[in-house]
């Protein structure tokens, strides 16, 4: 099959609390912007995970409030973390990134753990049903492994894992199966292995600044094969527009002298021909034919338009042949 989704995909992080308490009125002001700046079909992008599903919970909530029509939205939900009742003063999974929660979280990647997060995930979303599933972060499961035999052990539970996300398929209970990873070769690895995927979302893995080769094949591949892939990450965690962050991890000058040369070279440039950096980067992140959608997070309401207009942005050629001449892009991108 093959899926039909907006240029934009809603990220939903932020209405589970992290890193900050957002205030419910907050939340809905988030929610009722995607409504109004979406003139498509609204797609949510949630997760079990997100605040031991409080961004379910108020997805729901909020969808609920301002009576939007089930028919309205799409919602992704990564599976794989069901919500359990809070046993201590803090949540155990995760410390220190989700804030004033009051439920915990347990992951249980199996067939019947998949399942059970399935109807727990719905029944927090209330009126609305998650009809784009997949596994959460298998990458970081397998990661969690400390011996080749626990990897195998780890990546048999993520393929009972589909199993499950094919038959609520089958059942009718899902419009598209997919996987999302910070590390695409655990994406590749199921595809080839022949994990009956739809969609895919890659964080991380392709932006202005890290798109290697073997990833642009790879998505290629997907898009010859009709499975629908959905960009995330596009500012490497924030660094490519300014922030301290590259790929979830704090970074200085003094460290890493390389990472803070290119952004400048390539501010720099963006500053001259009077475009913006996260447009520069989301335009880039959308540019091969196999990536529809990109997905794109805020805590603040009125940045939601901005989100809107960053994949719709018009970027001059001569601004990618300026990236090309001034070697901060490979001279043989095909794509611009």
């Amino acid at each position: 099959m093959s899926l039909a989704l907006p240029k934009i995909v809603f990220g939903s992080s932020a209405l589970g609390n992290l890193y900050e308490a957002v205030p419910y009125e907050r939340k809905l002001e988030i929610v009722r912007n995607w409504v109004s700046y979406q003139p498509e079909k609204v797609v949510i992008d949630s997760a079990g995970k997100y605040g031991a599903g409080l961004s379910l919970e108020c997805i729901g909530k909020c969808l609920k409030e301002l009576e939007v029509e089930p028919s309205r939205v799409l919602i992704s939900n990564k599976l794989g973390w069901k919500r359990i009742p809070l046993r201590a003063e803090e949540v155990q999974f995760e410390k220190g990134v989700w804030v004033g929660l009051e439920n915990d979280a347990v992951q249980d990647l199996s067939y019947d753990g998949i399942m059970e997060c399935y109807e727990q995930g719905n029944e927090l979303l209330g009126d609305y049903d998650a009809r784009l599933l997949s596994v959460h972060d298998p990458d970081e499961y397998l990661e969690s492994a400390n011996t080749p035999e626990e990897v195998e052990g780890c990546y048999a539970q993520i393929l009972e894992s589909y199993r499950a996300l094919a038959d609520l398929r089958l059942a009718g209970k899902a419009s598209g199966i997919g996987v999302g990873s910070k590390d695409w070769k655990t994406v590749k690895r199921l595809y080839e292995d022949g994990v009956p995927l739809d969609w895919v979302m890659l964080a991380n893995s392709f932006t202005l600044l890290t798109h290697s080769q073997e990833v642009i094949d790879f998505i290629d591949t997907l898009h010859r094969a009709g499975v629908v892939v959905i960009n995330s990450a596009v500012f490497n965690a924030g660094f490519l527009i300014g922030g301290d962050w590259y790929n979830y991890r704090k970074v200085t000058p003094e460290e890493h002298p390389g990472l803070f040369e290119w952004r400048k070279r390539f501010m720099d440039l963006c500053t001259e021909f009077g475009i913006s950096p996260a447009e520069a980067c989301c335009q880039f992140a959308l540019s091969p034919p196999g990536i529809v959608s990109l997905a794109l997070n805020t805590s603040k309401p009125g940045r939601v338009a901005d989100n809107v207009s960053l994949v719709s942005a018009n970027v001059p050629s001569a601004f990618w042949r300026a990236l090309k001449d001034n070697e901060l892009l490979d001279p043989g991108y095909p794509y611009l």
